[in-house]
């Protein structure tokens, strides 16, 4: 009687929207409730770091590792390939041997890796570290590779060997090919329409649509993806306590006594304009020396391998690289200045899409905390080391760490409308010549030795 006279027709929540002492302290016994919950359970912890391309998250991640003596595990679908070194960041070799790292240089570009794959080895990887006594550390910004790696994936059964072999007979001709849009069509017709939206050339994920349907009758879309029970149950608790949103850092409740692992998942990304002026430069450091990603990018070549025709081939940077150096090689070994800017620019372009994607898709990732990589990195890891100590299981992102999910200020993006690219290395017409003499030493049709690439 006196909750119902006190709230009118509103009920409880309309009148917590008016007793902010009391909403705050309803919002701390859930989040007491859902510690215990977490802590009683006494899952194992698993940290996961991502971000856009160029946010420094590689970097924290070492040096996380080597202060809570861990591994790192990369969710990284470029790292995966040897010889592809420089375009995709990868640890160097001193690195590498300070601080174990997994699922680094496991295959040859000429091999397809799906996020399938990547899932039974990423856990095998984290059943491992675990069982040394170390903490594992999942870092990368492919993100479907993460969403799997934490919420599982689909329950769709394996095809039988005579299955697959039906299925490389039936595509075989067509890829042989190149007939990308009728190997579409003959999926579309055999039962999954969505087979158009794969992007071109993604041979293993037609194939194994095609794979999907003739083992059980259904296109892969009939099979519900465990992350999707997540984000419905997500989406009805922040319904049912709407009251208490903000646009803070801080990650919603996802369930997380439902998860085989207590996972602590931070995004670290920083302000678009500066994002975007890092990648730019990134770019360019990517590009001096003949062990470039230039150089990567003619080995890929000279294995026999052509832009966008696989996984490897269709990662940012190396199917630029190798689009260019393809019309240098036609051009019997030059390039004029024009053309490598516009190789450059492309390049660029294609880099700051990619992490405007990756900020599109991780904001819908609700499990993540964000931080802002423009703090100091001490700042950065000592809040999540001691996170990681904390028993109670609660994450709460201290103001002067957070970094805001949502979209930009106006101010930002009227900023962003009329960006320009600075360089800092290849600014004139001289500034390039180097990068021309190697392509003229190099990239000729008459050239019987190129600089080779240590796999």
């Amino acid at each position: 009687m006196l909750i119902s006279g006190v709230c009118g027709g509103g009920g409880i929540r309309a009148w917590l929207k008016e007793k902010p002492l009391l909403r705050q302290f309803a919002r701390r016994r859930r989040l007491f409730a859902t510690s215990c919950s977490v802590a009683s359970s006494k899952k194992e912890k698993v940290i996961v770091i991502s971000g856009p391309t160029g946010a420094g998250k590689s970097r924290l991640a070492l040096e996380l590792a080597k202060r809570l003596n861990g591994e790192i595990i990369s969710a990284d679908s470029v790292q995966v390939y040897r010889g592809l070194d420089i375009g995709s960041a990868k640890p160097s070799s001193s690195d590498r041997k300070e601080v174990p790292h997994h699922l680094i240089d496991i295959l040859h570009p000429c091999e397809d890796y799906s996020v399938g794959k990547f899932f039974e080895d990423a856990r095998h990887a984290t059943k491992d570290v675990l069982k040394k006594g170390r903490v594992p550390i999942v870092t990368g910004g492919t993100g479907l590779y993460l969403r799997w790696f934490i919420y599982g994936k689909p329950d769709v059964p394996k095809a039988s060997p005579e299955i697959i072999a039906e299925v490389n007979s039936e595509l075989a001709d067509l890829q042989r090919d190149g007939d990308w849009y009728a190997a579409v069509e003959f999926v579309v017709k055999a039962g999954d329409p969505k087979a158009r939206s794969l992007a071109a050339n993604d041979w293993y994920r037609l194939r194994r649509s095609l794979e999907i349907i003739k083992s059980t009758g259904s296109p892969p879309s009939a099979f519900q993806i465990p992350f999707d029970s997540f984000r419905e149950h997500s989406d009805s608790s922040e319904t049912d306590h709407s009251y208490e949103r903000n646009s803070s850092a801080g990650a919603s409740d996802t369930n997380p006594k439902d998860l085989d692992y207590d996972f602590m998942c931070f995004f670290l990304s920083s302000h678009r304009l500066d994002l975007y002026r890092s990648i730019d430069l990134r770019c360019e450091d990517m590009l001096p020396g003949s062990d470039g990603i230039l150089s990567e990018a003619a080995w890929l070549l000279d294995e026999g391998l052509l832009p966008n025709s696989n996984s490897a081939t269709r990662a940012i940077g190396y199917r630029q690289a190798m689009e260019y150096l393809l019309r240098c090689r036609q051009q019997g070994g030059t390039s004029s200045t024009g053309e490598f800017y516009a190789f450059l620019a492309e390049f660029q372009k294609a880099s700051r899409n990619f992490a405007k994607r990756q900020l599109t898709w991780f904001r819908n990732e609700r499990i993540y905390h964000w931080l802002n990589a423009a703090r100091p990195l001490e700042n950065v890891l000592n809040y999540i080391i001691t996170a990681y100590h904390d028993s109670t299981g609660a994450l709460v992102v201290p103001d002067y760490l957070q970094m805001r999910r949502d979209s930009s200020s106006s101010r930002e993006v009227s900023e962003l409308k009329s960006y320009r690219t600075r360089n800092r290395h290849f600014i004139s017409r001289g500034d390039c010549c180097n990068i021309l003499d190697w392509i003229k030493r190099t990239q000729g049709e008459t050239c019987e030795l190129r600089e080779p690439i240590i796999v």
